[in-house]
């Protein structure tokens, strides 16, 4: 048989404060011990980690009940954890992985870990995952101690309820929960929806009745739009022309202004040079030349008295230089030099020498003075005194000369500048003249300048005024042609034209076509909105009718199901029952429901009518199953007078004929045994071989009988510490080894 189930282990789950793993190898695994060791526990611990959240069925307070409390050898834990393996190789469960592990941690402040293969996930997502593979963390399958009887004991509804997840319905229902639960969403959607349209319904009224209004003056706007294109293209034409000949303009007077201010500058500066440096410059040559002309007059007259003296001494004068000088004399002055010299080349004493020189120059100075002392003036030198004189003349004749001309042009020079400066000062006159005139032409060009300026300013309010009461529609004015004349014509025509344009302004603005586009934006968006809402509503609508359609189905198909198996549980359970009890008979029937009526409203429509009058509806109690029991050889019927041995046989066939139906995977018993005899007992554990050939079974008892089917055994002891332990036996291996 392929087993599904291939261990369970436990950590700090209540007895079992250390890591225990069981591992399930046999079909059918009896778990034993003494009472409290904590067999129940590995149930419990299957029921936990498998999604069951009620406490009292694992018999916890709380989740901090569930967590291992600590003993003197071992402290206690802030955690428990159960964590349990599948072999899904044949895709028992709807996930690909060959093995499946689901893991269910609890803390101490209660918090809850689910993890699937190690990854967290969320409770709901390891319910639905389990429920495909008719596994739950309650019901049937589980059958925890005391528990024997329950089925019995419940309600109708509850046992009908544990049929259907016998039968593999929960996922049906889950779907169907999950479908009404949508289908209560979509309702309330619908409502909100229609509750938004009947909201927006007198404003879309109110905004199309604007919208045919702002539809009737778009012929002003046009018209506006037309005129004020022409209009601007025309204005801003004028104005980029005015201002590009005024500032051309402006540029010719301020060239002009500069390089008339750069005539006056040098006119200025070459008045101020003529007036205050030239004029006395030339004042001041002036007397210097006449000074030395006169110093040069005088001397030419002192020497030319003094030349006809030295001529008629020269005329008187016949003494020779032969007849001034002795000849004896002269030679023995040289003789006397001549031995002094050569005596002065034999000493080497620079002294010595130095006062040689000396001597010889004292007698050469002795020898001149002697010559010339009291000698009369030659002839020669006369005539040489003459001669000097004559080129001293001659050349003071040349210097007054060169000074009356210097004289003549230094006084034409004072003349020409005089005239110079006269000059400058009638062009300095004419110059700041002129640039009084261009002053006063620039002036009148930044006026015109300004008012054009100021016509620019009101164009761009113009234009914006224009952007906010047509928007786009005044775009493109200045990329076309220049309209004809706009350049030449008389500007009171433009004038006329901006008149026109306000009174159409004037117009559209009394017509409520200022913020026209954004009424018809907003009615446009508006109305979208609605469509929407409408689309919206009928979608929903569509969705009920789908959802209903598939609630419908899965009722179908529940219902189907369900008394499909009902027959077959009863088919199986007068089989079980009459092996038990041999005879008498067992069945579960389903109850007739009752009804009951309910009055209804609906709401008043968006129009204030009732769109639906009063109904009465019938609903639906849900059918339970009751059980109908007859024993053999007793007239005895119903359950409430069964013994407890009789009750424990008929919840254990009740429970098997379940099993049989749609096997679950596994199948875990916590001493369901534990009122029979051990005639019963034998036939327990037959019926639990017969079970075992379908579904896994994890048996927890204390009947031999039962041990004897099992082909593995795990024994539970609890050691003085309090924590649980666990032994194992494999009676298959052992009994194949035996033979």
């Amino acid at each position: 048989m392929f087993l599904s189930l291939k261990s369970i282990e436990l950590q700090g789950f209540k007895s079992f404060g250390r890591k225990t793993e069981l591992v399930f190898g046999s079909s059918i695994s009896s778990i034993v011990g003494p009472n409290g060791s904590g067999k129940s526990n590995v149930a419990e611990g299957f029921r936990f980690v498998l999604g069951e959240q009620s406490m009292k069925s694992l018999r916890s307070k709380r989740g901090e009940d569930l967590i291992w409390g600590g003993s003197p050898s071992l402290p206690r834990m802030n955690r428990a954890g159960v964590k349990v393996v599948f072999d899904n190789s044949k895709r028992l469960l709807d996930i690909d992985f060959k093995e499946v592990t689901v893991e269910r941690v609890v803390h101490r402040d209660g918090q809850n870990e689910y993890l699937l293969n190690g990854t967290q996930v969320r409770l709901k997502d390891v319910i639905r995952l389990l429920a495909g593979a008719n596994i739950g963390g309650s019901g049937y399958q589980i059958i925890s101690q005391g528990e024997a009887d329950r089925i019995l004991n419940a309600s109708p509804k509850e046992r009908r309820e544990m049929v259907e997840d016998a039968l593999g319905l929960k996922l049906f229902q889950h779907k169907k929960a999950e479908g009404e639960r949508k289908l209560d969403e979509t309702a309330v959607n619908v409502d909100k929806t229609k509750s938004l349209r009947r909201e927006i319904a007198p404003h879309l009224n109110f905004l199309r009745v604007q919208v045919e209004k702002i539809e009737k003056a778009r012929e002003l706007k046009d018209d506006l739009a037309a005129k004020l294109h022409d209009y601007l293209a025309r204005e801003n034409a004028w104005i980029t022309q005015e201002n590009a000949r005024l500032g051309q303009e402006l540029d010719e007077y301020e060239s002009e202004v500069r390089t008339i201010e750069n005539k006056l500058r040098d006119t200025h500066s070459k008045k101020g040079a003529t007036r205050e440096g030239s004029i006395a410059e030339h004042q001041a040559k002036l007397k210097s030349t006449e000074t030395a002309l006169a110093g040069v007059r005088r001397r030419r007259e002192d020497v030319a008295r003094e030349l006809g003296r030295a001529e008629g001494a020269l005329e008187a004068n016949n003494v020779t230089v032969e007849q001034i000088v002795a000849v004896p004399h002269v030679r023995e002055f040289a003789h006397a030099v001549d031995e002094t010299l050569a005596n002065a080349q034999s000493v080497d004493d620079i002294s010595d020498l130095k006062r040689i020189l000396s001597d010889i120059r004292g007698r050469i100075k002795a020898f001149v003075e002697g010559l010339s002392g009291n000698a009369p003036v030659t002839s020669e030198e006369a005539r040489r005194h003459v001669e000097r004189l004559c080129a001293t003349l001659t050349e003071a004749e040349r210097e007054e000369a060169r000074l009356a001309s210097a004289l003549e042009s230094i006084q034409s020079d004072i003349a020409r500048t005089r005239e110079e400066s006269f000059t400058a000062e009638r062009e300095s006159v004419e110059l700041q003249s002129r640039l009084r005139e261009m002053q006063s032409k620039m002036t009148s060009v930044r006026i015109a300048r300004e008012n054009v300026a100021t016509q620019k300013t009101r164009f761009q309010d113009e234009v914006r005024e224009g952007v906010a009461l047509i928007g786009s529609a005044i775009q493109g004015w200045d990329k076309g042609e220049i309209p004809q004349g706009a350049l030449s014509e008389d500007r009171s025509l433009q004038e006329k034209r901006r008149r026109d344009i306000e009174r159409l302004k004037i117009k559209i603005e009394e017509s409520g076509l200022g913020n026209g586009d954004a009424v018809v934006k907003e009615f446009r968006q508006t109305k979208e909105r609605d469509e929407f809402l409408g689309k919206e509503l009928m979608d929903l609508e569509a969705s009920a009718i789908s959802l209903k359609n598939i609630i419908a189905e899965l009722e179908e198909t529940i219902d189907e199901r369900f008394h499909e198996g009902l027959k077959s549980i009863n088919e199986a359970l007068g089989g079980f029952f009459n092996k038990l009890f041999g005879g008498g008979h067992a069945k579960l029937a389903v109850e007739k429901p009752r009804r009951k009526a309910q009055t209804a409203f609906d709401e008043a429509g968006p129009n204030g009518d009732d769109e639906e009058s009063d109904f009465e509806e019938e609903e639906e109690i849900y059918a339970g199953l009751s059980i109908d029991v007859s024993l053999p050889r007793k007239k005895i019927r119903g359950l409430e007078v069964l013994s407890g041995g009789e009750r424990a046989l008929t919840s254990i066939a009740l429970i098997f004929s379940m099993t049989q139906v749609n096997p679950p995977p596994f199948l875990i018993l916590d001493e369901t045994d534990a009122a029979l005899d051990e005639a019963n007992s034998k036939r327990y554990a037959d019926m639990i071989q017969e079970l075992g050939a379908k579904s896994q079974l994890i048996v927890i008892t204390h009947n031999r009988a039962t041990m004897a089917a099992a082909g593995e055994l795990y024994g539970v002891t609890m050691s003085q510490d309090g924590v649980s332990k666990l032994l194992s036996v494999k009676l298959e291996e052992a009994e194949r080894v035996a033979k």
